[in-house]
């Protein structure tokens, strides 16, 4: 007998990556050498003051105890004063923030704590797939806003304004955009706190790229007069510090958010590692020099893949920002997903396609440029062989 499953189960699906890299390790297991541009999956390593700080802590018995669910204070602290001096952002960090398991954890609290089932949500029609996967899982009806392809890929205000009803709750924004790469701008999320400051809406942003090939300084949405009363900031380690394994992220928002996640989140875990925490710390005060010669190494493999996206026939925009790079297919390409499943199988290549983040990547791919410049370049290589 098998006991039957909740009704969430069957409004959500197995996650696209899970599903398509257990036929990347097949093959593998084959013996083929697949080159795997698909994931966000940072292969470079934390700063070595991070990891010397961890090595050390191991060994402090005080280190392996339950832990406050706000974190310790020292993180608190770090993180403040990390967005003190990469966004200009004052927080308190007794009050404003919280420490999460990776900012993907807070999706879900965040949901879980403003969302009763039949309240709608405003969700990217191109976008991280948990802010619908979730949305979904807690009984939220969800709500699709368009992108403007020719703007930017910048939100259509008009119409996003059009969807909005009396059990409106959320709206899910991320800039720099994944997986466009659009950039954040000061008059985009200007307009973002208008809006939800009008329609009485939380605004939730998503900002774990902003330090990751980024063109301009980076952006915090919190920077923008009147967003502390109408939004809450998911930011993360995973990306901008090399430790997406590591699990560390935030919210930072107005206290009484705080506090409203809070009641959720201490229901669901026991804290956070101290010997994390405390490495977590150190990292977040990474010089400046250290993100410009990580940026290098992206920059030398963005090349590699502009070639890549040259040699597929696909165009794209220079602007874009973060760790991967978005094209458009030719016309004469079948369809995204008939050329991901020709290159992994034929050429041992795995690519991402963009209808995976919606319905508006129909004729897109997504590469990640978490992979050795010279391992792209053999990608190219790969392609361009009509053997």
């Amino acid at each position: 007998m098998i006991i039957e499953t909740a009704q969430r189960t069957r409004q959500t699906t197995e996650y696209y990556f899970s599903v398509k890299l257990a036929e990347v390790r097949k093959l593998m297991a084959e013996g083929h050498d697949v080159i795997n541009l698909g994931i966000g999956n940072p292969d470079m390593m934390p700063s070595e003051s991070t990891l010397s700080t961890l090595s050390e802590a191991i060994l402090k018995p005080q280190t392996h105890g339950y832990q406050p669910y706000t974190g310790i204070p020292a993180f608190r602290q770090a993180i403040a004063g990390y967005y003190a001096h990469t966004y200009g952002v004052t927080l308190d960090p007794l009050s404003e923030i919280l420490p999460l398991i990776g900012s993907k954890e807070g999706i879900t609290h965040i949901s879980l704590t403003f969302l009763d089932p039949g309240d709608e949500v405003l969700v990217p029609e191109l976008g991280y797939p948990a802010y619908r996967a979730v949305s979904q899982m807690v009984g939220a009806v969800i709500k699709e806003y368009p992108l403007q392809e020719n703007n930017g890929w910048q939100p259509d205000w008009e119409a996003l304004a059009a969807l909005v009803t009396a059990r409106t709750k959320i709206m899910w924004l991320n800039y720099p955009h994944m997986p466009t790469g659009a950039p954040a701008t000061p008059e985009l999320f200007q307009r973002a706190v208008a809006f939800a400051h009008k329609h009485k809406v939380l605004l939730c942003h998503d900002n774990p790229y902003s330090q990751v090939l980024n063109k301009k300084p980076p952006l915090s949405l919190l920077s923008i007069e009147g967003a502390k009363e109408v939004a809450i900031e998911l930011n993360s380690m995973s990306k901008s510090h090399n430790m997406a394994g590591w699990r560390l992220g935030w919210m930072s928002a107005a206290k009484p958010y705080i506090d409203a996640v809070l009641k959720i989140k201490s229901n669901v875990d026991s804290g956070m590692f101290m010997g994390v925490q405390q490495a977590a710390t150190v990292a977040l005060q990474n010089s400046d020099e250290w993100h410009k010669e990580r940026n290098a190494v992206y920059k030398g493999r963005l090349e590699a893949a502009e070639a890549m996206l040259t040699a597929l026939g696909c165009t794209w925009d220079k602007t874009q920002e973060g760790m991967f790079l978005w094209g458009k297919l030719p016309e004469t390409t079948e369809s995204a997903e008939s050329l991901i499943n020709s290159l992994l199988t034929e050429k041992h290549v795995f690519i991402a396609p963009g209808f995976i983040f919606g319905p508006k990547g129909q004729r897109y791919i997504r590469l990640s440029l978490c992979t050795p410049k010279e391992r792209i370049w053999e990608a190219v290589e790969r392609i361009k062989d009509e053997s």
